[in-house]
């Protein structure tokens, strides 16, 4: 018999490899709070820095706002919209945060229902199978915080190998260009990260 883990997305093809954190390296310090820390010069009472902006300020369809918002989620639901390229923090009173998102290029995009099953700060990266098969020099573990790694600031981990963060190209995000994952300018990830718990639906439509 499957086990829940398998039915945690509905994928409308075969389920495809995206980007894995490296959950249970040594890096990683699991904190109370359910959040871990894979940032490999992680101290818990040193604040992590605040990330730089990195949004192209000539491009206002990439701005963090909120909005209007007429979908039928209940508030606190996270919704992922591929066509548009956007991500929507539902609120009360028919609003919603509206974040710029980079969404799976051609045959690397899903939809269905997933929650989030942890959240990482600064996470590990370990590349998948799909991914060292298109550059198999890269190693097998890179540690959080550093500049190639492309996780970013912040993850929320949706199942194994998907997971909604960060990254180290801010020019992919608005474009189709991932193995599946949801990817977000780094002080959107930070925002985002904030405003969710372990839990939270994640609702991703074409």
């Amino acid at each position: 018999m499957l086990s829940r883990r398998h039915f945690l997305i509905a994928l409308t093809a075969t389920p495809l490899t995206a980007c894995n954190t490296a959950g249970f390296d040594p890096l990683n310090i699991a904190a109370a709070d359910g959040v871990v820390h894979s940032y490999a010069g992680y101290r818990p009472d040193e604040p992590l820095p605040t990330p730089v902006s990195d949004r192209p300020k000539s491009r206002p369809e990439l701005e963090r706002k909120t909005v209007s918002y007429d979908g039928s989620e209940r508030p606190g639901t996270v919704v992922v919209r591929t066509t548009e390229r956007r991500l929507y923090f539902v609120l009360d009173d028919g609003k919603a945060v509206r974040y710029p998102v980079g969404v799976g290029r051609a045959g690397k995009q899903w939809t269905g229902t997933a929650h989030i099953q942890s959240k990482h700060v600064r996470p590990a990266w370990s590349p998948p199978e799909e991914v060292r098969a298109d550059n198999p020099r890269l190693p097998d573990v890179i540690p959080g915080g550093v500049p190639n790694n492309p996780m970013g600031e912040r993850a929320l981990v949706l199942q194994h190998e998907y997971a909604i963060h960060g990254t180290n190209r801010p020019q992919s995000v608005g474009n189709f260009a991932t193995y599946g994952c949801i990817r977000m300018f780094n002080e959107d990830i930070v925002d985002l990260f904030d405003r969710v718990r372990v839990g939270t639906e994640v609702v991703v439509k074409s």
